[in-house]
């Protein structure tokens, strides 16, 4: 349901709850709010789109709460400013309006409390959401750690995928070296987790007759019962990282890749992999929109082609040649830049993340202090990105 053109710009006042971790810019957050009921001013009842996404702007006469009060699952009565979405027509690039579409966001705006304004009330302070609640109880632990020591934000994204975390300096070296992919939540990420938890639970398995009567091998193989573990892992991670629709892609194609392999069928690479971009239109039908979608799985395809073709390299060598070589073009025609560098940021930075920094950003759910040597880890890789972007010819654009 779209909002009414006759309430754009009209101060509403609104009941509803916070239905997501909000996102914190400086002291400013934006989050998604679920609308209950609304009126305006004069009392006249009016009916708004069932989500819409606020900003609440930190009030520097101090004047009523603030906005780092708010937490998922809150019930507030606001002020509020509502328009349609709406997002920059610069051809080629981010479609805001789009992202909201797929978030089913129909309306955004932000809180109004000034001097003239019904200062903003708490209802409720509720566990409606527990994952989100959750997930914004870990943030504040991870900064209550760190901080502002530098590399805190990247910790929060790849423990939380709050990517809105990692300051718009960074993204820049990133995108300069080709390694924005790395500070994300993604299927590499959530692929390595299942896989360690998967060879983990088969050794289990095959040595359950040490303690137990009967070994578990006799009613469920120990292969089929990695594989579950390692897709409930997968699901986990993603649903505790957001269900960001990376993440989500991942799951359908480890999802559809173990289905397979649970029923013993032994299908040509080409074809498990358009089985699982099936599933993952299926159920999400607007990935076919985003560029991302054709990244994933022009990458998957590569690696399986090209892969025979180079195999005196070392394996780390010869994928990392490969997705620089062959995935320049489609970064070209989505994005219209190149790294020129990003083959030799890669080589080094793929390991170091996946295999140092994601860990101890984990291990830091127990051991805290695992999250200070995550972003002293992440410090270091960035002294040798920030050198690597500073060259002149680090990247290259083209034009549309």
């Amino acid at each position: 349901k779209q909002i009414s053109p006759k309430l754009e710009g009209q101060v509403l006042e609104v009941i509803g709850c916070v239905t997501a971790m909000p996102q914190l810019i400086q002291e400013n957050i934006r989050f998604r709010f679920a609308v209950q009921s609304a009126h305006l001013v004069s009392g006249e009842s009016v009916e708004l789109p069932p989500l819409v996404m606020l900003g609440w702007y930190a009030n520097a006469s101090g004047v009523g709460p603030q906005p780092a009060v708010v937490q998922a699952g809150d019930v507030w009565n606001l002020s509020i400013k509502l328009k349609a979405p709406h997002g920059h027509i610069n051809p080629h690039g981010f479609d805001y309006e789009l992202w909201l579409w797929e978030q089913n966001v129909q309306a955004t705006g932000y809180v109004r409390h000034g001097a003239h304004d019904a200062i903003p009330k708490l209802i409720e302070r509720s566990w409606a959401y527990p994952i989100e609640r959750l997930r914004q109880l870990v943030r504040q632990w991870v900064y209550a750690q760190l901080g502002d020591q530098e590399g805190a934000g990247v910790v929060v994204a790849l423990l939380l995928g709050d990517q809105s975390a990692i300051e718009r300096g960074d993204w820049d070296v990133f995108r300069a070296t080709g390694v924005a992919h790395l500070m994300a939540i993604s299927g590499l990420h959530i692929t390595a987790l299942a896989w360690l938890v998967a060879r983990c639970v088969a050794w289990i398995w095959r040595r359950s007759n040490t303690w137990s009567k009967l070994s578990w091998c006799m009613w469920l193989p120990a292969q089929k019962a990695a594989m579950l573990a390692a897709l409930l892992t997968a699901v986990a991670y993603s649903v505790f990282t957001g269900w960001a629709i990376p993440a989500q892609r991942t799951v359908w194609m480890l999802g559809a890749v173990l289905a397979l392999r649970m029923y013993g069928l032994r299908w040509p690479a080409h074809q498990v992999l358009l089985l699982a971009a099936t599933v993952v239109l299926i159920a999400d039908p607007w990935a076919l929109l985003q560029p991302g979608f054709w990244l994933s799985f022009m990458a998957v395809s590569i690696l399986f082609v090209g892969s025979q073709s180079f195999q005196f390299l070392p394996a780390l060598v010869r994928e990392q040649f490969l997705m620089t070589v062959c995935m320049a073009p489609i970064s070209l025609l989505f994005f219209h830049q190149v790294s020129l560098v990003g083959f030799f940021a890669n080589l080094f930075a793929v390991p170091w993340v996946t295999c140092v920094v994601t860990p101890l950003s984990m291990v830091g759910l127990l051991v805290p202090v695992a999250w200070n040597f995550a972003a002293w880890a992440i410090s270091g890789l960035g002294f040798c990105l920030s050198w690597l972007a500073s060259l002149s010819w680090a990247q290259w654009s083209a034009p549309a």
